[in-house]
């Protein structure tokens, strides 16, 4: 009698399995956390899912509905099922409390309707026929789903928008072609599953390439539904689209991530690929000085004198440090020169302090913070201070009381050799040798 116990209990578990799930054979798309953004989240379908309990008897009876309407969908609306009960985060992330819950993944796919039909395969066909006649009505009236760079709100933690340039058939040409700034600019449909995971990582890179590149590299959104003119003029067939659009050049195409870091490194290399080496420039008034205020760094070196190095000696440290900035253009830092004991309250801030030039110090306005060149004043010396500096190694002590020195107004460098001032002539009569060198006893 036992045995026939057993064979109950394995016999109905058996139908349970069958029942509760569906096979491959369906036209039923099982999903589960490890496919469910690539299949769901990402796609443009309209999708009707069925969250389930494979214990629970209502489920069980739906399956044969289920099974029915999503083959009568095929092709149309993707229809699909998630055991809510082996995989209870997919079911507690969209707020399933009871089985089953049917739901209705359309334009947004982050916040899905509820399915308010009933069980049978013809009350779902038409609940999903309800709600594509919707979706496809949005999209035809240019409304976004939920995504739209002109609503200026970027979901999903990347910041506002506010730093992407909405960019239209009307406007394209002025600001992009005419201007003189880099673009990266995104075509997409309000639509497109991938152009929303993109939008909070292009808002987000907008605004720091913005800031990083002071407005010469910038980020653009065309939404190619509504100004199809200039998508169509650049072949765009596929969302989203990323191209790089150079003054007098022929567009290319993005190569890259799609992470606010892959498109912010992107857009810093076209920035330093079109940036000019920063200026290097002398220290002669109070003026001189706004390029520390302005940048995030300011790099100053302090040369010999005049006398000690002559015009050749100068310009080959001058170019030391010219060849620093064109490697480091791409960090827009100020760079600034002295001649030693020209400016000396500057110095005594600094530390530098009138001996051992050349010098150099690199100043961060922000902070009032510096630190000191304390390698050789050569190409590899400068390069590892400045490394380790932009990797934020480096001691680093307050600029002199924690305020700008005064800065003594200079005449600048004529580019000549020194020349030694004048001798004065002096009657030595008068003066007792005595008082000066006081008698020492020997």
């Amino acid at each position: 009698g036992t045995s026939l116990v057993v064979w109950g209990v394995l016999g109905c578990s058996l139908v349970l399995a069958v029942s509760g799930f569906y096979s491959a054979r369906d036209d039923v798309v099982e999903l589960n956390p490890s496919n469910f953004n690539k299949e769901v989240v990402q796609s443009d379908s309209l999708w009707l899912i069925e969250f389930y309990a494979p214990w629970c008897g209502h489920c069980q009876s739906l399956t044969a509905d289920w099974k029915k309407a999503a083959t009568a969908l095929k092709g149309i609306v993707k229809v699909g099922a998630v055991d809510a009960d082996q995989h209870k985060s997919l079911g507690s992330q969209y707020g399933v409390r009871g089985f089953p819950t049917i739901k209705i993944f359309g334009a947004n796919k982050n916040k899905p309707d509820d399915f308010q039909g009933g069980r049978t395969s013809q009350a779902i066909v038409e609940g999903a026929m309800t709600a594509l006649r919707s979706l496809v009505k949005e999209r035809l009236s240019g409304k976004s789903g939920g995504s739209d760079y002109s609503r200026g709100g970027g979901g999903g933690g990347g910041g506002s928008t506010k730093d992407v340039v909405e960019l239209t058939d009307d406007n394209f040409d002025r600001l992009v072609m005419e201007g003189d700034a880099v673009w990266l600019v995104e075509f997409f449909a309000p639509w497109c599953g991938h152009c929303k995971s993109l939008e909070p990582e292009w808002a987000a890179a907008a605004s720091a390439v913005q800031e990083q590149t002071k407005g010469k590299v910038r980020l653009g959104a065309v939404d190619a539904t509504i100004h199809q003119g200039v998508s169509s003029r650049y072949g765009v067939r596929g969302f989203p689209t990323i191209k790089v659009f150079r003054k007098g050049e022929e567009p290319e195409d993005y190569q890259g991530g799609r992470s606010r870091g892959d498109i912010i490194a992107r857009a810093l290399d076209l920035f330093s690929d079109n940036a000019v080496p920063p200026e290097l420039m002398e220290i002669l008034s109070e003026d001189s000085l706004k390029t520390c205020v302005d940048s995030q760094l300011c790099v100053i070196a302090v040369l010999p004198h005049i006398l000690d190095t002559g015009a050749s000696g100068r310009k080959s440290y001058l170019e030391v440090v010219m060849k620093m900035a064109d490697k480091y253009k791409k960090k827009m830092w100020g760079w600034l020169w002295t001649e030693g004991g020209a400016q000396m309250e500057l110095e005594n801030a600094l530390g530098i302090g009138g001996f051992g030039y050349p010098a150099m110090a690199a100043i961060n306005a922000r902070k009032m913070k510096y630190a000191l060149l304390k390698g050789s004043f050569s190409d590899s010396g400068i390069h590892e201070f400045l490394r380790d500096l932009s990797m934020g190694r480096g001691s680093t002590s307050t600029v002199g009381e924690g305020a700008w020195p005064k800065i003594t107004t200079v005449a600048p460098w004529d580019g000549k050799d020194g020349e030694l001032p004048a001798e004065e002539e002096y009657d030595l009569s008068d003066v007792d040798l005595d008082d000066v060198f006081e008698k020492t006893e020997l």
